[in-house]
């Protein structure tokens, strides 16, 4: 039983297979999602279609997940990140933090069951994107609302729809992104080890922002994922300071159709014909490492780019359990939280 004024913290992610053998049904899950494919009589269709592409896709993906360590690391790096938020609220919250995952363990429906089984006063809603997209947030979010009926009297609720423009997030993208540089700084290929080291100019280095992709016909029905993306990375370029050139792409395109532009194989192919030879991938809208930073960008990228003729590829770590992202995340929860501000209202009345 928490104490009075206790707040649950729901962390929500994308999730990911926790082996081989869950890729299937995890793209099941994926391909059944009504908030991402959604059409004429989805409800009768689309149960058939998943099982359909997950059949036809489970083979490829598997490949990937076997080359990243045979799943996906999400779930541990997503509860890293909320035993690291924990520690963090409990300085002055009687806070507990709990991960959903929208299509694979531990699901929304599990976290449901977690707090209802305690007594809460308040529950924070934080999905792990820091753009906002029906996609991504919006279908976390439904998830949610569709499955707390099991909860035991109505909570009152707080949720956290976005922190693209959060300057501690920004700081944490910032540090990251100089680590990513620091490593242009070493010699790096077979030529070191003969000819002494060789150091690029930092400012020479193309720094490459990639975030997922969405089709377009989401971001003309209003979506406002790629105007945030755009905010994003305008922002911690003016906040980090370099003079680095830089380009927005985007990549993990999953289905027919016209999706956001330019892409990343095409932008690194771009930036190698321009004579580019350093390139930092940033994936921009990711906050966790997993098979789309791991394989797609760390990989296939990294492939396609020395085969463009890019010599020094490097790609930025996500956030993780970064101390300055974790901060970010508790200072948006106590900022917005209904028991934070009560609280810090009561200690001010102390002095």
């Amino acid at each position: 039983m928490a104490n009075e004024n206790s707040l649950a913290v729901i962390l929500f992610q994308l999730g990911g297979p926790g082996s081989l053998e869950a890729v299937e049904p995890f793209l099941r899950n994926l391909f059944s999602d009504p908030d991402i494919f959604d059409f004429p009589l989805a409800g009768l269709a689309r149960p058939v279609l998943a099982r359909l592409v997950a059949t036809r896709r489970a083979g490829k993906a598997q490949e990937h997940y076997a080359r990243i360590g045979g799943k996906s690391p999400i779930r541990e790096l997503t509860e890293l990140q909320a035993r690291a938020l924990e520690l963090e609220l409990r300085r002055s919250l009687d806070a507990r933090v709990f991960v959903a995952m929208r299509y694979w363990h531990p699901l929304t429906e599990e976290a449901v069951q977690q707090v209802s089984a305690r007594h809460f006063d308040e529950v924070v809603l934080l999905p792990l994107y820091p753009q906002f997209s029906k996609t991504t947030t919006g279908s976390s979010l439904n998830e949610w609302f569709r499955k707390q009926s099991v909860l035991p009297r109505p909570l009152p609720t707080t949720i956290i729809r976005e922190f693209y423009d959060h300057p501690s997030y920004l700081d944490a993208l910032v540090e990251r992104i100089n680590e990513g540089l620091d490593r242009f700084a070493s010699p790096v290929g077979p030529a070191a080890a003969t000819q002494g080291p060789k150091v690029p100019s930092l400012d020479r280095v193309h720094l490459v922002f990639s975030a997922h992709g969405l089709p377009v016909r989401v971001i003309e029905g209003g979506d406002p994922y790629q105007a945030q993306v755009e905010a994003t990375t305008k922002l911690v370029t003016i906040r980090g300071g370099w003079t680095n050139p830089h380009t927005l792409c985007y990549q993990s395109r999953v289905s027919p159709g016209h999706w956001l532009q330019p892409s990343l194989e095409s932008t690194l192919e771009r930036l190698a014909a321009e004579g580019a030879r350093s390139v930092l991938v940033i994936p921009i809208s990711f906050v966790t490492d997993h098979v789309e930073t791991l394989h797609e960008i760390d990989i296939e990228a990294r492939k396609h780019a020395a085969q463009a003729g890019i010599t020094h590829f490097e790609l930025m770590p996500a956030l993780n359990d970064s101390p300055k992202f974790i901060q970010a995340l508790a200072e948006l929860i106590r900022a917005r939280s209904r028991l934070s501000l009560h609280a810090g209202k009561a200690m001010h009345g102390l002095y």
